[in-house]
């Protein structure tokens, strides 16, 4: 079955794609995934699996899709987190099998919706499941691994949450997109995130704790993007780094045109509003106050 417009007519999939209406879907699809790494009931479900550091239960949750890969597979997925960031996952595998950890994973996302209520009616959902499924089923998998996995990953059977699983596809497939352009673009996994500290996407701290790279690795990293004119000696980004840091999203949105072509700029505007509340929800109830 063809998938539908709002109107009820087949969506277009000839033309160009408005790169405005990629970079606002991929906005609203990012919002409306990530607070699973920062609520509560994500660390209260790995505690019930055994594990109570936050770092490696996040890789586990995470990586869970791709089933019991050694943290080396990990760490090539993942890209920007050091090597001893992600080795710290070892041992998650005895702990839980991965099929444990992606239901509780669901269990965590389940009860963290329900406490924030994200004022989704079930024809909202229904009409978001409408625009979202044929992208999903549409999608290009090759060289997407963490996309490909979370693809292969049964739906729950609560709405809503198998709603959020069709949005956590497409997060990662924009986000192993996107390491396809930083990797032309010879930036890599800490210079990557200097670069996205220096142009002020996320704060260096935060960087700094979650990947685990030390003073020496990101003085190296640093050192290497004031050679290639993107950061002056002290760590600001030029004008030449902030154009190239914004031409690298650029091609990431020019990489996910195909991908949002079956349901075209309306159909991509349209699921962007419909899930919108959803990060919505977790912004008001102060999960991501620890970000700002």
């Amino acid at each position: 079955m063809p998938p539908t417009t709002l109107s009820g007519h087949a969506h277009p999939t000839t033309g160009r794609m408005d790169t405005a209406a990629i970079r606002e879907v991929s906005l609203a699809v990012n919002a409306a995934h990530l607070f699973i790494y920062l609520v509560p009931e994500t660390a209260e479900e790995a505690a019930k699996l055994g594990v109570t550091d936050r770092e490696p239960a996040y890789l586990a949750f995470r990586s869970a899709a791709m089933g019991a890969v050694p943290w080396q597979v990990v760490l090539a997925a993942f890209y920007n987190f050091s090597p001893r960031s992600v080795r710290s996952m070892t041992g998650v595998w005895d702990a839980a099998s991965p099929e444990r950890w992606q239901a509780a994973r669901f269990v965590a996302a389940d009860r963290a919706l329900r406490r924030v209520g994200t004022g989704l009616t079930a024809g909202q959902i229904a009409q978001a499941r409408s625009l979202i499924d044929p992208v999903v089923a549409g999608a290009d998998y090759a060289g997407k691994p963490l996309a490909a996995a979370n693809a292969s990953v049964a739906l729950p059977a609560d709405p809503l949450v198998a709603l959020w699983q069709q949005i956590t596809v497409l997060r990662e497939w924009r986000g192993d997109a996107h390491l396809s352009v930083l990797a032309g673009h010879r930036l890599g996994p800490c210079d990557c995130l200097v670069m996205h500290a220096a142009t002020g996407r996320a704060p260096v701290g935060i960087l700094r704790t979650t990947r685990r790279w030390n003073d020496e690795e990101w003085a190296a990293a640093t050192a290497r993007l004031v050679a290639r004119g993107w950061l002056d000696a002290d760590g600001t980004a030029t004008d030449a780094g902030a154009a190239a840091r914004e031409r690298i999203e650029a091609e990431t949105d020019e990489h996910c045109a195909a991908l949002w072509a079956p349901v075209g700029d309306a159909g991509a505007r349209r699921l962007a509003s419909l899930i919108t509340p959803i990060g919505e929800a977790f912004t008001a109830a102060g999960t991501y106050a620890a970000l700002r």
